[in-house]
């Protein structure tokens, strides 16, 4: 089932008698999904699994349900914040169908590891699913001494000193149902593991909603720190890295392509910048693109008389690397953005200083 239809289903908006048996379906296995998450985090909570640790800092960046939350941008901001401490520092990531060397610019270097190290070139990002190998790696051989994992939240095999969560403010708890029922990863529950939670794309929720979110998540875990985050849009790109600023995108009619966990967020960023967006195409998370799809994309961009065709920094990553000079006739280019932490900022950054305090001493010796 297409990611879509998959959406669509999982939210209720999938009408019918057909789509009440597959959400009752759905439901059936989310339950058995229930009780193995359950079970494992009995397992590592008593210690009946081992966690191992390393003699570093961890600092783990996750989320609780499925799809784009803004994990990646909070890593780079985290890492460019721990920068400023002149410590060395190395990221963690499992990848996703990523080439072992993040900095080879093949078809096969995709997603997370390519927009960590094109946004922070001086990283040491270590791909590896098995964390705790990661880990190590970075220990032993680049000697860094604070690890930011990304997506780490639900790997629980290395010890972490600090988690920090991120919540969507346009979709905080997945449809609050279990994965494959909705799209959480695990029982909103699981927050009181959380030391803080940064509430990403806020600027796209109403003050009430938000307010109330961070009600939820306090009566979960109150001596949690919550704070608000927005995907600051900085400029675009084009395929010969030519910056268009974002008062020249104000009117502009654009085409929008995008493969993402939560296509609306990028959608309606487009809007919010006074563009004028004319047609879109929106394919699976992680979503390979073949020559097929750039004619396609293309194609529809030119009837649709598209002065730009816009997607994200991670979706400009997959694409084949010969198809990113483009013969459209109309510019091509990717929208770059960063976290901004709007309101909590001083609150996340004292967390951070206090889990540093009288450790990176210990660790030079």
């Amino acid at each position: 089932m297409e990611q879509h239809n998959f959406r669509q289903l999982v939210s209720g908006r999938s009408t019918g008698f057909k789509a009440q048996i597959l959400r009752f379906f759905l439901r059936g296995i989310s339950q058995v999904y229930r009780i193995a998450v359950a079970l494992r985090n009995l397992l590592y909570s008593r210690g009946w699994l081992k966690i191992h640790h390393v003699n570093a800092i961890v600092i783990s960046v996750g989320n609780i349900t499925t799809g784009g939350t803004g994990k990646t941008p909070l890593v780079i901001w985290l890492y460019k914040f721990l920068q400023q401490n002149k410590i060395q520092c190395a990221i963690l990531t499992r990848g996703y169908k990523a080439a072992q060397d993040p900095r080879l610019k093949t078809q096969d270097q995709i997603d997370e590891p390519a927009i960590l190290t094109e946004n922070c070139p001086q990283a040491k990002v270590i791909i590896n699913p098995d964390r705790v190998a990661g880990a190590n790696e970075a220990v032993n051989k680049f000697e860094a001494k604070i690890l930011v994992m990304d997506d780490g939240f639900q790997h629980r095999r290395l010890a972490r000193d600090l988690d920090i969560v991120t919540i969507d403010a346009t979709r905080p708890f997945g449809y609050d149902k279990l994965l494959p029922a909705g799209l959480l990863r695990e029982p909103v529950d699981s927050l009181k593991r959380a030391d803080a939670i940064v509430i990403t794309r806020s600027d796209q929720g109403t003050e009430e909603e938000l307010v109330d979110l961070e009600r939820k998540l306090l009566s979960i875990n109150n001596n949690m720190i919550t704070a608000r985050a927005i995907h600051s849009p900085i400029c675009s790109k084009t395929i010969d890295n030519k910056e268009i600023s974002i008062e020249e995108l104000k009117g502009k009619k654009i085409f929008a392509f995008c493969g993402l966990g939560n296509p609306d967020a990028f959608l309606n960023t487009i809007k919010g910048l006074g563009a004028n967006p004319v047609g879109a195409k929106v394919y699976d998370d992680h979503y390979h693109y073949a020559n097929k799809d750039i004619a396609d994309i293309c194609r529809e961009a030119m009837d649709l008389k598209a002065d730009l065709i816009l997607t994200t920094q991670k979706d400009f990553s997959r694409l084949p690397v010969e198809k990113r000079k483009l013969e459209s006739g109309i510019p091509f280019a990717y929208l770059a953005v960063e976290l901004k932490i709007i309101s909590g900022e001083d609150r996340i950054t004292q967390l951070i200083k206090d889990c540093l305090v009288g450790k990176i001493q210990v660790l030079r010796r």
